[in-house]
């Protein structure tokens, strides 16, 4: 298939059209006047030189032969230069005349011509004064006067020829002007009608594409063929929004899979969290306080417990403020603190003015039961879990330290690569920096430090909202 033609492609070739035709007018109009100007010229000059030769010819010639004949004044000669001269004027008229009736007249001239310079030779020949007085009014005279009136009968058919052409000529004009006028009409009619045509193969997909885009805007994602035009501009724009609402659906797609993923994580975060060892464990816990007849107590974890897995609920919700979790992950700590009462103390200080901030729900339970079982318990001895919270810059840092066995460099080059890949090695350290990258983007997360018997320290990075943002 071949490319449609660019708008700016089809303007140049509109305007060489134009140009093209216009040029061609006028070569055919100039190529007829200078034909004309020719015509016009050659008869001017004809009647000029004619007019030349007419007027003072028969006097001349008339005058020298009486003086040579009457008054036999030799000083004066014989006038065969001007005959001559007359000769070679006659020729050069025949060299440039065409009409019938001008010819036959030059033609005679120079006929006359020639016999004209016999008879002034006869003359010279003639010693008898009568005899050159007779030749003189019998042949030269009469040759004279024939020539003149044969170069009056030139003049008057050039004269009429050139009457005719001029008349020719105007009415070659009208006609041009006329020709020009239609020819003009004809053309600007096209013109415009490629114009109108060319402006609707424009308008009309631009308008397709406006309404395509109005869809778009409304939510109508459905991929549809791309708007048919000539043009090689409107066909790149609608193939362009094609792949563009393609690449949207796509997205759509991947996001939507995504959500669910973190559906499917979040619920099984939430089944992990409320484990039957976890539920059995805190029960039996429960069972051995109204044994050790300690009711108080064991209202206090029962208490514990449902604020527990209500907040771990929270509604429904995704996505609840940072003192909600902190409450969560309060109640969490006390059942385990009633539990492990010898070997766990916990400390939360999180800063007021942070308690409204939006954190995903179940971000801190999953790092601060890590630090209880791979941390604490593995540890000989007391150990604390501390949570702590800070603002550097734009960024809020959330810190779950522990003071317990910590991990080897290798096991935390493990779960570092691992949160990069997305590899399960740890499924609540990956599962948690994996839902803070999906709500807030790359750059947060979880960052982790870790000295083998030293103890761990996850730092939760998340956005600080603005103000009005945290108010609301």
């Amino acid at each position: 298939m071949s490319r449609p033609d660019s708008i700016q492609s089809r303007m140049r070739r509109l305007v060489v059209i134009f140009c093209a035709f216009m040029a061609a007018l006028f070569i055919v109009m100039l190529a007829l006047a200078l034909a004309y100007n020719s015509q016009y010229t050659g008869l001017l000059y004809n009647v000029t030189t004619a007019s030349e030769f007419n007027q003072d010819f028969k006097e001349n010639i008339d005058l020298k032969m009486y003086y040579y004949v009457i008054e036999s004044q030799y000083s004066e000669g014989l006038p065969i230069e001007e005959v001559e001269a007359a000769q070679r004027l006659a020729k050069d008229l025949l060299s440039t005349t065409s009409q019938k009736d001008s010819l036959r007249a030059v033609t005679s001239v120079l006929d006359l011509c020639e016999n004209l310079e016999e008879k002034i030779y006869q003359i010279e020949a003639t010693r008898n004064y009568d005899d050159r007085q007779m030749q003189l009014e019998n042949n030269i005279y009469v040759l004279t006067s024939l020539i003149q009136e044969y170069m009056y009968n030139y003049l008057y058919c050039e004269s009429v020829q050139l009457n005719l052409l001029q008349q020719q000529i105007a009415r070659q004009i009208a006609a041009e002007i006329l020709l020009v006028l239609v020819l003009s009409a004809v053309s600007i009619l096209l013109l415009v009608r490629y114009s109108v045509r060319l402006s609707r193969s424009v308008t009309q997909p631009v308008v397709d594409l406006c309404r395509r885009a109005e869809d778009v805007i409304g939510g109508d994602l459905t991929v549809r063929e791309p708007v048919r035009s000539e043009t090689y501009e409107i066909c790149t724009l609608s193939k362009g929004m094609k792949q563009m609402i393609a690449r949207i659906n796509t997205q759509i797609q991947e996001i939507t899979q995504k959500q669910t993923s973190l559906r499917k994580t979040e619920l099984a975060l939430l089944q992990a969290q409320i484990n039957p060892h976890f539920l059995y464990n805190t029960m039996d816990t429960i069972i051995w306080l109204i044994e050790a007849d300690r009711p108080q107590a064991a209202v206090e974890m029962v208490s514990n417990l449902a604020n527990f897995f209500r907040r771990s609920l929270s509604q429904g919700e995704d996505v609840i403020t940072l003192g909600e979790e902190e409450r969560h992950v309060r109640s969490y700590l006390q059942i385990q603190q009633a539990r492990y009462q010898d070997i766990l103390d916990y400390s939360i200080n999180i800063e007021s003015a942070l308690q409204k901030i939006r954190i995903p729900k179940l971000t801190l339970q999953p790092l601060v039961e890590n630090a209880l079982y791979h941390g604490i318990k593995l540890k000989r001895g007391k150990g604390c879990i501390s949570i702590a919270s800070r603002v550097e810059g734009t960024d809020v840092l959330i810190q779950i330290t522990d003071d317990g066995a910590g991990m080897s460099e290798n096991r935390l080059s493990e779960l570092n690569q691992a949160m990069g890949t997305g590899k399960r090695v740890g499924f609540g350290l990956v599962t948690v920096h994996e839902r803070l990258r999906l709500l807030f983007g790359a750059p947060y997360g979880l960052t982790l430090e870790s000295r083998q018997g030293a103890g761990t320290t996850v730092t939760v990075r998340i956005p600080r909202p603005a103000e009005k943002e945290v108010e609301i």
